[in-house]
């Protein structure tokens, strides 16, 4: 950190935040807050008077309540700039002035108390997104008693302890009698690898944080008995097997088997742990001076407003999707976005530095261009249909078209557009054309694959990442599936058009098949969500019209689903089998004569008449 601010060419923005971001690759805007220190950065000498007279002693946040700070203060040691910044919400010294105490013992008189929060502008080619993780709240998971018992603390607690600040001095003391312990337990998994109360996810540094906390305690205090009760020990970094093993040779107690009772005696403060030893089939109690938790990691809380402003994707676990996550682990589906470090994944030092240098590896690849290169299947807009309705500008996942003036017809942005084909099968004035990805080019196959017994096709819409991925690798695996479907790849699900729908009815096809992404898969960010819907409206029209909506399916699977897809061509296939010649003719009929949808009532109703009565009827 130090580096990075007397870096001549590294602009350091500090207690900053990101408000706005707007453009594409290679021409972002960005809106950054500096937020008021109250204190001037370069003026400030770091004299410690301001904070020796300061009457307000507040929690301090860094060392997580486990020591105080003054109202005015440094953030943590090390930080840059290493100057001090007032928090507002603990000051005694303004409206009106109740204090000022800071102020009056300041040689260079660097303390404003009137600053304000500032805006700075920045133009911008690439934006690396590390934002880092939080570390998941145990008190949730009460059975440990974290709230209740005092000798109860997390694993990042612990460290704080056992840190090079020795908030409890040079030894580690436990919190209830300041003694130096004699025993101490880990428990492994907490809030990780737990769909209940937890995340389901591995938390990937908490076996070897405890690994390192048990060689450290062994190192300086020999004769301390330590106690890891685990599920499962994870150690696949770089001679981390060879840690956990001099750990164990050191005399730490590996225990397979989580806890499931933690009493405290009340005279000694002692916890009492309960664990039925896996390994061994008996039930153990030990007395301990001190219970870490090894908590997991978790997303941020800010990775949700980050995600909104910079147009990213998010995982199933919350934190920010790759644009692959074995080809492109480092870019975000947003050109000119990169990922690094815990925001993409739960991940050690080392994989954060790996990760960091890869990410600035491309955003050097990226600058050193003149020109940025794009797929050539970017969507083109014909100024003389469009009517500038703005519906392309809300289903674009990239934020690729734009309406500059009231009227004025929409523009692509093309260094922006991925390509996606959402905006062409939502405009409804034909005024959009995906190139390679025509209207008329999938017309064509449409009429080519329904050519000849079209009663026998199954004519299938699959996204080139994932459906049609799945469907390859079936084959590849030589799973075995019915072979009537005809694929039609499309970049996303998103470009399948209703009226190719409508058209593949009306040549003959029995079931018209949907394919794409799972919703937390999308390698478009949120594009397959506009599919859902346009399919759902379909269903209703094909329903009005008289039409088995079932005859058109909508299934997602990933490109590792080669059973999935197997299954869902089986289904299909049965499908197809229910449908008659007779139905299809039928179908063709109601399409060719462009009957317009009416309501099920209305349908019923023109077919009964009205039942007139009589005295005959009425006896």
């Amino acid at each position: 950190m130090m580096d990075v601010g007397r870096h001549p060419k590294i602009e350091l923005l500090t207690y900053s935040e990101i408000e706005n971001v707007t453009g594409y690759i290679g021409n972002f805007h960005v809106n950054v807050r500096k937020k008021a220190r109250y204190v001037d950065e370069d003026a400030c000498t770091a004299c410690e008077k301001c904070a020796e007279v300061c009457p307000v002693v507040a929690f301090d946040e860094h060392q997580l309540g486990l020591a105080s700070r003054k109202a005015i203060y440094i953030p943590f040691p090390q930080s840059v700039p290493a100057s001090y910044l007032i928090n507002m919400e603990d000051c005694l010294g303004t409206n009106p002035i109740a204090c000022g105490k800071c102020l009056e013992v300041c040689d260079p008189k660097c303390i404003d108390y009137d600053e304000k929060d500032s805006i700075i502008e920045l133009d911008v080619g690439v934006i690396i997104v590390a934002t880092g993780m939080d570390v998941i709240d145990p008190t949730v998971l009460d059975e440990y008693h974290y709230t209740e018992f005092e000798n109860v603390m997390t694993s990042w607690e612990f460290e704080i302890l056992t840190g090079p600040g020795y908030v409890t001095g040079s030894e580690l003391l436990r919190p209830t009698d300041r003694k130096v312990p004699k025993s101490i337990g880990f428990i492994q998994c907490v809030g990780s690898r737990d769909d209940k109360r937890g995340h389901p996810y591995c938390s990937n540094i908490c076996c070897m944080n405890t690994v390192k906390d048990t060689l450290y305690l062994k190192e300086h205090y020999p004769d301390m008995e330590c106690y890891v009760y685990y599920m499962d020990i994870r150690t696949f970094g770089k001679q981390y097997e060879d840690l956990y093993k001099r750990s164990k040779e050191m005399g730490v107690r590996y225990i397979r088997g989580i806890p499931g009772d933690v009493e405290e005696d009340p005279e000694t403060k002692n916890v009492i742990v309960a664990v039925e030893n896996t390994t061994t089939g008996k039930l153990e109690h030990h007395e301990l001076d001190m219970l870490v938790l090894s908590v997991g990691v978790e997303p941020r809380v800010e990775t949700a407003d980050i995600q909104k402003i910079l147009t990213l994707s998010k995982a199933p676990d919350g934190f920010l999707a790759e644009s692959h996550y074995q080809l492109n682990p480092i870019d975000s589906p947003t050109g000119g976005i990169f990922l690094a470090g815990c925001c993409e994944s739960p991940k050690d030092v080392k994989g954060s530095v790996t990760q960091a240098s890869g990410a600035a590896a491309r955003a050097e690849r990226l600058l050193s261009q003149r020109r940025v290169k794009v797929e050539a299947i970017t969507s083109e807009i014909d100024p003389d249909l469009c009517t500038s309705c703005g519906i392309c500008v809300k289903v674009c996942p990239y934020k690729a078209i734009r309406i500059e003036k009231k009227k004025a017809p929409a523009e692509v942005i093309e260094a922006a557009c991925k390509g996606c084909g959402t905006c062409a099968a939502e405009c409804k004035f034909g005024a959009i054309t995906m190139k390679h990805f025509t209207d008329d080019q999938i017309l064509s196959m449409i009429d080519a694959m329904l050519e000849e017994k079209p009663e026998e096709k199954i004519c299938t819409f699959a996204c080139n990442w994932c459906s049609y991925a799945g469907a390859d690798l079936a084959g590849l695996s030589r799973i075995q599936y019915p072979p009537n479907a005809r694929i039609i790849r499309t970049m996303c699900s998103g470009r399948v058009d209703e009226k190719f729908i409508w058209y593949a009815f009306q040549k003959g096809a029995p079931v018209v098949l949907v394919s794409g992404c799972h919703f937390v898969d999308c390698h478009y960010i949120d594009a397959n969500r506009w599919t859902q819907k346009r399919i759902e409206k379909i269903w209703d029209k094909l329903e009005q019209k008289g039409i088995r909506p079932e005859r058109l399916q909508l299934e997602w699977c990933s490109a590792a689903e080669a059973k999935r897809w197997q299954s869902i061509m089986r289904a299909a296939e049965n499908l197809r089998k229910t449908v008659s010649k007779q139905e299809i003719e039928e179908t063709i009929r109601i399409l060719s004569n462009g009957d317009k949808p009416k309501t099920k009532a209305k349908a019923e109703a023109k077919g009964k008449k009205k039942p007139k009565v009589t005295a005959a009827s009425s006896e």
